[in-house]
């Protein structure tokens, strides 16, 4: 028995995984430490030395870390890469302009009802103004003799030609050739040329409106019935207001149309319907609406109140 215990004890007392391990613990830590690198810390020149090899390295003959057959290689494919773009750009933007004109639009199903506009501008559609006080009513006539320097009699016989009213002026000629325009003087509006009363009836309290047409490539209004226009109090007291039309009857002669576009038709003068108004209500607001009629023309629209028609608004201060 105390031979079989001494020979357990000694086995036990020999053990290698026993005795060994914390020496051999303490020996793999140190190692493990020891094999750790410590990279070392860069100092701000050895920061701008390595900044100054990057962009150009005297011994392998690199910039910014390309050698010179790199550099050429790659500006070389970004040219041809870039030329080819420039090139395929010019293709397609010539292919498009050979189905475009310069003289009509292609696409005209849009404006196929004329707008119109009125002058003076200044203000948007509200006429504020007191006759006694030209400082409220001066901008109005500046404006409005701005606009009429193309129409006076002498600027019209120079540029444009005398025609026959009541019939269209179509003029059948090539597509780029330029066309004639007929001659309309601004003294067919009268009272409202600003050349019988300088200040458009301002000054009396009877303040004049220009309204225009816009303008519709090869548009022929009317079908041979010269368009109008007529005018209504909307809003306010207007029972005794009158309105004067310049020329009479306030139509658009059908030898203004058809416009062929600013490229041909380059005097080409729009023509005007001049509206006088009388015996206005002092400090009494009234909205006045202005149609322009015939058989094609649409002036009932009630998603665009500005298609064949406009809204303005007086008031005569006392």
């Amino acid at each position: 028995m105390e031979r079989n215990s001494r020979a357990t004890g000694g086995a036990e007392g020999n053990d290698p995984k026993q005795s060994a391990t914390p020496a051999a613990d303490k020996r793999n830590k140190q190692k493990e430490d020891n094999e750790i690198e410590v990279k070392p810390v860069e100092t701000f020149y050895q920061k701008k030395e390595n900044f100054k090899t990057y962009v150009w390295n005297p011994e392998k003959r690199e910039l910014l870390g390309r050698t010179s057959r790199s550099w050429f290689l790659i500006l070389l494919f970004y040219t041809i890469f870039y030329i080819f773009l420039a090139g395929m750009f010019a293709l397609c933007l010539y292919i498009l302009l050979l189905t475009i004109s310069p003289y009509t639009p292609t696409y005209r199903d849009r404006l196929d009802n004329p707008g119109v506009t009125i002058l003076p501008n200044l203000e948007g559609s509200e006429i504020f103004f007191n006759r006694s006080e030209k400082s409220t009513w001066s901008e109005y006539v500046k404006n409005m003799h701005r606009f009429l320097e193309s129409y006076n009699d002498s600027v019209q016989a120079d540029k444009n030609i005398q025609c026959s009213p009541g019939s269209y002026f179509t003029q059948q000629k090539n597509e780029s050739e330029e066309r004639e325009a007929c001659q309309f003087n601004r003294t067919l509006l009268r009272n409202c040329s600003g050349t019988e009363d300088p200040n458009f009836g301002y000054s009396q309290g009877k303040p004049c409106i220009l309204l225009k047409m816009n303008r519709l490539i090869d548009y022929q209004p009317g079908k041979g019935v010269p368009p109008y226009v007529d005018c209504e109090i909307m809003k306010g007291m207007g029972a005794n207001v009158v309105i004067h039309f310049y020329p009479k009857g306030g139509i658009f002669d059908l030898m203004y149309f058809p416009y062929y576009g600013k490229q041909r038709h380059v005097n080409y003068t729009v023509p005007l319907v001049a509206m006088q108004f009388e015996n206005l209500d002092k400090n009494t607001p009234i909205t006045v609406q202005c149609k322009l009629n015939g058989p094609d023309i649409v002036n009932d629209i009630y998603k665009d109140r500005f298609s064949g028609r406009i809204f303005f608004t007086f008031l005569l201060q006392a």
